[in-house]
């Protein structure tokens, strides 16, 4: 008779504890270590400035606080102890992170601060990586970029509701000053009302899947001495220390120098970036075929010209009604014209089964059978025509695709765990900013890899 007591070697045991490990871990573990290859995520030159001869071995790993990091902001943790804690009482969570020793909090800030633009780096690699995915995605939308600015709070005095009453007789000059803790966060008018902030860009496509992050500190005005120092008024509610209208370029021109190859056919933003010079570089010097901003009549001049609207559309010499938009032409050795038709016209079909259009106009202001035609030129006023009637449907229609930031923004800052922090420190900031949208675009990847197109957009789904 066979004898069923089989001894088991030490090997044995060992790989059936490992077995129950591997079985036994969450599944969120299980679908990030098949997923997410660190090792291709994080540039070779960031491996090279952590593991610098620093005078003793590196207790803990660079992939080690990068997978923290990552996971306190999809599980919603504020606070770094928050992470912590978990970390101490969760095994699975320490494996999965490759902590043998749980770290303080201060080795967190440190990495953080040490490693910024090495951790912006890593966010700038997982754009590249992410465009195509997004172009797969959608196309049209992957080709509509969006600009908006936000600001981050920071954890300030001057931001507790009870600071003011207690400087009650110097609310002017705290109306002008910035935070005595921390001289670059701004008194601003962020989300309807006032704060002390550090203000930041945000550009993202059409999907809401952010491109670019930019945070305005000193470095950002190292980088650009162009950009004006001095406010030019003594309201921080009309001057946000650098305004949107001012960024635009210098943001666009560093989101260029990073990704050289990327090219979009649409820009939109808010009536903060209507202005003249805005429209030459978005069109001309940035190349896009069409810039959808809004008209700021703050911007706009009176003008006795009775023949076009504000928008730039053609009126009825008649009785002012607007013109139609019908088509735009030009190719590449004719410049770009927009046609507008009157309202009054309407599709005929010829005897000889060709289709064309007539005037019943009672009234008509042309003597054609057709009807008026006018052509306008976008290149004589980029402003008025840029490279879309803003009279036409799909102006609106692109207009409408600007909500797609405010809801990355949203997603950031509040479901990534920008907000609230408490911080007023420029790198930490900087830092938490690029890791939020570290964690945005990973979700990019894994929502490809599991053929998802929502979690994409939805970190805490990753969760579930």
């Amino acid at each position: 008779m066979r004898n069923k007591n089989v001894q088991m070697s030490l090997l044995d045991t060992y790989h059936s504890v490992e077995e129950r490990l591997e079985n036994n871990k969450p599944e969120l573990f299980k679908l990030l270590d098949e997923h997410l290859d660190w090792d291709d995520l994080i540039p070779n030159t960031f491996y090279a400035a952590f593991y610098r001869r620093i005078g003793r071995n590196r207790k803990y790993e660079l992939e080690s606080f990068m997978k923290a990091l990552f996971l306190q902001r999809i599980f919603h943790y504020i606070e770094d102890t928050q992470l912590l804690n978990t970390l101490r009482f969760s095994y699975e969570m320490r494996d999965y992170c490759g902590f043998d020793k749980v770290p303080d909090a201060a080795k967190l800030t440190r990495f953080k601060q040490d490693f910024c633009d090495h951790i912006r780096a890593v966010f700038e690699r997982l754009v590249d990586l992410t465009e195509p995915i997004c172009r797969e995605m959608d196309a049209a939308l992957a080709d509509l970029l969006i600009f908006d600015t936000t600001g981050i709070e920071s954890y300030v005095a001057e931001n507790n509701p009870k600071y003011p009453n207690t400087k009650a007789g110097n609310i002017i000059e705290i109306s002008q000053g910035a935070a005595a803790s921390n001289p670059q966060v701004k008194l601003q008018y962020i989300n309807g009302h006032m704060c002390y902030a550090q203000k930041a860009a945000v550009v993202a496509n059409g999907l809401g899947i952010v491109r670019h992050l930019e945070l305005f500190d000193e470095d950002f005005r190292k980088n650009h001495p162009e950009v004006p120092r001095e406010p030019r008024s003594k309201s921080p509610e009309i001057d946000k220390e650098i305004g949107d209208s001012t960024a635009l370029k210098p943001v666009l021109n560093d989101f260029r120098a990073a990704h050289p190859h990327f090219h979009y056919g649409t820009f939109s933003g808010d009536a903060a970036f209507d202005s003249y010079d805005n429209y030459t570089f978005l069109l001309k010097e940035y190349q896009f075929n069409q810039a959808v901003i809004p008209i700021n009549p703050r911007n706009s001049a009176s003008s006795d010209n009775k023949d076009f609207n504000e928008n730039g559309t053609p009126l009825c010499p008649l009785d002012g009604t607007p013109f139609l938009f019908h088509s735009k032409s030009g190719g590449k050795n004719r410049s770009l014209r927009l046609k507008y038709i009157c309202p009054q016209t309407e599709k005929f079909r010829l005897p000889s089964g060709v289709i064309t259009r007539r005037c019943f106009c009672e009234t008509p202001c042309s003597n054609s059978i057709y009807g008026k035609c006018v052509y306008t030129y976008p290149d004589k006023n980029l402003r008025l025509y840029p490279g879309i009637s803003r009279d036409d449907h799909a102006f609106e229609a692109v207009f409408k695709q600007r909500t797609a930031v405010e809801r990355s923004i949203n997603s950031l800052k509040d479901t990534l765990c920008i907000a609230n922090r408490k911080t007023s420190n420029v790198l930490t900031t900087k830092a938490d900013l690029f890791l939020a949208g570290i964690v945005q675009l990973l979700c990019v990847l894994l929502a490809n890899k599991l053929h998802d197109a929502k979690l994409a957009r939805r970190p805490r789904r990753l969760i579930a």
